[in-house]
Formats: C-alpha cells, sequence, structure tokens
C-alpha cells in the first residue's frame, strides 16, 4: 500500500497561506501540515519531525514547502532546512514565497514565445521587487540583454549585481525609471518589457509603450487598476494591442498555477530535490513544450 503525501507547509507570516494550501491539495497532497510564523530557528524540529518518521525509501512521499510573503524570509528558511538534513535523510522543498518563482517563470515563458531571448533586449520594470528580481535573473540566464528598472538605481545595481554572481556572463543594465522620460528612454530598442511594481501602480505609460517601436512583447503582472503597462488588459494572453503581443495578470496566471502545481507533484518523485527559481523555470518549460 502506498504511503500518503505529506506535504510541510512553512510560512514566515502569522497565519500560513490559505491559496498554498489549496494549491498543494488540488495538486493532489493527502496531507498538509502547516506552520506559521517560522524562522530559521524554528525549522530543525519540524524538519526532523518529517525525516525521522520514514524509512529512506519511503522519504520522496514526504516534502516540504517554504512560502510567505517575504520572499528574503523564504530563503532563510530553505537554507535553515538544508541545514538540517542529515545525509540521505532529507525531502525534497519547492520554494515560492509570494509565488514570485512560479509568477516570474510564467512571465519569462510568456514573453520568449514572441521573442528569441538570446538575441533580445529586455526591460523589467519593478526590477527589485521579489517577482522582478526573479524574471531579471531567469531572463538572463537564457542570454537576454537585461534592464534592470527601479525608481532607486542604487537598488537596481544590488540587483545587477546579485543576478550576476550567479550568471555567469550575464548582461545586465541597473535603469533608474523614477521620472517618465527615463521610462521612455529605458525602453528605447527594447522587445521585452515586464512589469513586476507594486499593484495599482502604472509603471509604463501609452505613450511611453506607442514610443518604444522595437518592442514585440509586453507583460503586465499587475490586475490591479490602474493596471502596470497601460493599454493591457488583465485577460490578455497574447493578444496583440497596437502590434505588440500582451499578457496581462490573468493571463499569466493560468501558466503560473499549472507550474504551481506541477512543481508540488514533482516534490513526490524523489526526496532529493531543491526547487528554486530556475528549476520552476524549467518544469514550466516543458509543460509548455
Amino acid at each position: 500500500m502506498s504511503k500518503p503525501k505529506i506535504l510541510l507547509q512553512l510560512d514566515s507570516d502569522p497565519q500560513p497561506s490559505v491559496f498554498d494550501a489549496v494549491v498543494a491539495l488540488d495538486a493532489g497532497v493527502d496531507q498538509l501540515l502547516r506552520h506559521g510564523g517560522m524562522t530559521p530557528e524554528t525549522v530543525r524540529e519540524l524538519v526532523y519531525g518529517v525525516i525521522f518518521t520514514r524509512g529512506p525509501e519511503d522519504l520522496h512521499h514526504t516534502a516540504i514547502f517554504v512560502g510567505g510573503s517575504d520572499v528574503s524570509r523564504g530563503e532563510a528558511l530553505v537554507k535553515a532546512v538544508e541545514g538540517s538534513f542529515l545525509g540521505p535523510l532529507r525531502v525534497s522543498v519547492l520554494l515560492d514565497a509570494n509565488g514570485a518563482n512560479t509568477t516570474a517563470a510564467a512571465a519569462v515563458l510568456a514573453a520568449e514565445k514572441h521573442s528569441q531571448l538570446a538575441d533580445s533586449i529586455a526591460v523589467v520594470l519593478g526590477g527589485t521587487g521579489p517577482v522582478g528580481r526573479r524574471a531579471v535573473h531567469l531572463l538572463a540566464r537564457a542570454g537576454a540583454a537585461v534592464r534592470v528598472g527601479s525608481r532607486n538605481e542604487a537598488r537596481a545595481a544590488e540587483v545587477c549585481a546579485h543576478v550576476s554572481a550567479k550568471v555567469p556572463n550575464a548582461m545586465l543594465s541597473p535603469c533608474g525609471t523614477a521620472a517618465v522620460d527615463d521610462v521612455a528612454a529605458t525602453l528605447v530598442g527594447a522587445h521585452v518589457v515586464i512589469a513586476a511594481g507594486a499593484a495599482g501602480v502604472e509603471l509604463l505609460s501609452k505613450e511611453a509603450r506607442d514610443a518604444a517601436t522595437a518592442l514585440r512583447v509586453a507583460v503586465d503582472l499587475n490586475a490591479v487598476p490602474p493596471v502596470g503597462i497601460a493599454g493591457v488588459k488583465p485577460h490578455d494572453s497574447g493578444n496583440v494591442r497596437d502590434g505588440i503581443a500582451c499578457y496581462g495578470a490573468i493571463g499569466v496566471g493560468g501558466v503560473k498555477m499549472k507550474i504551481h502545481k506541477q512543481a508540488i507533484r514533482q516534490l513526490f518523485e524523489s526526496n532529493a530535490q531543491v526547487l528554486d527559481a530556475e528549476e520552476v523555470f524549467e518544469i514550466g518549460r516543458q509543460l509548455e513544450s
């Protein structure tokens, strides 16, 4: 008789995400153990609880999901989880705090449908946020020349340095986008734009978008009015507007959900996986191929 699939949900927020719990159950998890308010100091005993209760041959039936609204805290939790494993006594782990990995993967997959990324100039507006940082990473890994847009150019430079340390030969440029003219200048010659800023903030005006004559695809990850890219509708999923393939937050969200569920399912294929941005992106690529 097969062991039930158990997922330990570790959330840095006081209340574990209901969204993540529902997705896990829809992905086929049999038993969900939810814990909120997690810190790196509090994960060890919980990890021990999952690695010491099943033999090595059965550990692939248990996995860990790390979530929460703060991606940096999520990364610290994953590091603590991995540090609690003891040789073969370990389980697979998925990091998707704030949905950053699955959302960024879906956005970049949408972009590459319309532009060969290795030959493209890509702009990520809101590039210092959790989703934006991962979109920058994935675009750079695909060979795109990436302009990291932020109202604070110093923060954009920090993201460039962080990604460059992880992606060899990354082509990254920090761009200050506090003013409308700055945004327009950042878009000159760009083929791809992804808006990953805060909800309800327009990052790219219609005038600036119209002036970006090389633009092939625009991906907006904000569904709250006003949307991040003027003229892009939340339900757009490759809709061509003014000659540009457009994707809105809901249009991208369908692929994000598929990736999220498949990533959960993949956790139970072995007990030795750590699924972060690159691994999640490859899952999405397989789904979309």
